[in-house]
Order: structure tokens, then sequence, then C-alpha cells
């Protein structure tokens, strides 16, 4: 079955739609955009995600392409059209089609919305969670708001791809001071010897994961105390386990880094306990 995308109100196969060539977030990365789970056939913490999406408009000074209720539904039926009961959905929204200028264009240009979605194999995700994942550390390169989620991606694909050549699945950045930021695709998580479930604050340097906060709450159903503050290199690399989240992937353990097994080298208990809990208590959007 062909893939069908939606481009600024048309349904079209994937491999015709486009946009033009004017278009902002081609020429200045001047958009925004969302990734969003699918799983058995729900939409996973749909709000929040369209609350971040709302926030980082209104950041960039940007119109939203309509309102909440019929952005809703055209998500809903791209999944619909793509038959995916577990996979995701990406949502891309920019400034428009206008002239070549670094200024904006006038307020009355239209913004531009693509919305694609995929299947998953949950079995792969299923394997990563069983084996872990290795990641390297990188000098954290990106422009000061990251916390806005924008589509200037190319220092996270750089980072990805150096995570790739020496065999590895995520770059996690380390700032001038040598305190871990996040990774390249990911918000990051450890436990330390104590058994402390740590990670950084969401108000400056990394983007406010939505499993981030989904985590939040399962953490406090279960009783397990979170202590948000900054953490060093070294001790990531000393803790008791190490994980990553985000959207597609909920919380992967980290089980090398730099080489260096990360406790025992396997993934840990808490991952595991955590991950069990998150769709329990996530909100779900029937497609």
């Amino acid at each position: 079955m062909p893939r069908i995308a939606y481009v600024n109100g048309r349904y079209l196969p994937h491999a015709d739609a486009a946009v033009h060539i004017e278009d902002r977030g081609y020429q200045f990365a001047d958009g925004v955009y969302e990734v969003c789970e699918i799983r058995h056939g729900v939409i996973v913490d749909l709000t929040r995600h369209l609350d971040r999406l709302d926030r980082s408009l209104s950041l960039l000074r940007m119109k939203s392409p309509m309102s909440r209720a019929a952005l809703t539904q055209v998500i809903r039926e791209v999944a619909r059209r793509n038959r995916v009961k577990n996979g995701l959905f990406y949502l891309q929204v920019t400034r428009g089609v206008a002239r070549r200028d670094h200024v904006y264009p006038s307020a009355d240009t239209p913004p531009s919305l693509v919305i694609t979605a995929k299947i998953t194999d949950p079995s792969v995700i299923a394997k990563k969670n069983e084996t872990g994942l290795k990641a390297i550390t990188l000098p954290d390169n990106r422009w000061d708001r990251v916390d806005i989620k924008t589509v200037g991606l190319l220092p996270n694909a750089m980072a990805r791809q150096a995570a790739k050549e020496q065999g590895a699945q995520e770059a996690i950045y380390v700032d001038s001071r040598g305190m871990v930021t996040e990774g390249a695709a990911t918000n990051v998580w450890i436990v330390d010897k104590d058994g402390l479930l740590i990670t950084r604050p969401a108000e400056h340097g990394i983007l406010r994961g939505i499993t981030r906060t989904g985590l939040m709450d399962v953490t406090e159903k279960l009783g397990i105390r979170v202590e948000e503050r900054e953490f060093s290199r070294e001790e990531m690399l000393s803790a008791r386990e190490v994980f990553i989240t985000a959207a597609t992937s909920i919380c992967f353990p980290i089980v090398e880094i730099d080489g260096q097994s990360i406790g025992n080298g396997h993934p840990g208990a808490m991952a595991e306990r955590i991950r069990s809990t998150f769709f329990d208590i996530a909100e779900k959007t029937v497609i």
C-alpha cells in the first residue's frame, strides 16, 4: 500500500508530496515539528505534543495553520490512510512560502503544514530494550534555544552520524563545563549509586521532552523520587543506570558510553520498571 502524506490541504501519495522551493523551512529551517507515537491504534500523549507545538509557534511568532480540532482530525486521517496501528506521525509547520529574504514575510503569508505517518516494528524496539544501546559523548555545539523544537537539526544529524561511525546509536551532548545536556534526539537520565533517579532541569539547555514529562507522572505513581539537577559526564559514567527517553522509544537503556560499560553492562531494572508502566497512564487518542 502506498504511503499518503498531507501537504497544505491535500492528501497525496508520498512520492508526489512536495512543497515550494522557496518554502522557508527549506531555505532557513524556519519551522517547527513534532513526532508522536502511535501504539495499538491510539496516539500517545497527543495533547502534550500539540501544547508544545503551540509553544514553539508562539515563541517564533508563527501562525498555526489551523485550529487544534481540525489539526487533530487531519492527524487521525493521515494515520488511518496509512493504516498505522504501531508507528508514528511527523508534523511540520513552517512560516510558509515567500521570496527569499532573511526577514519574516508579510504576516498574512500562509504557514505550510506537512504531516506524514509510517508503520514501525515493535519487535525492533523490544530488542533494543533487551540488549541496551551504546552512546558517545560530544561537545554541545547547538544554538542556545534548543527548548524550541525547530527543524534546524544539522548539529543533531552530525552527532548521530558520529555515533554511527563509532558503532553507537546515540550521541550525548556535554557543555563547556563538562555537564551533560541531552542526547542528539533524546533526554538523558541516570540512576546514581544510591538508586536516586536524576535528570537535568528543562529550564535551559535541553528540550522539555513529552516523554520526559510523562515519565515524571510514572515516577510519581510508582513512588520513585526524581531529582532534577545537572550532572557531569563523569557522574554519568559512574552511574548504576543510564537511559534515554523519546516519543518513539519511551526509555532505552544505555549500557556503554565512550567504550565504558555502565553499571554491570546490562539494561537496568529502573528503566524496565518505568517503561512497563508508562502506557498505563499516558493519554491515548483513538485514531
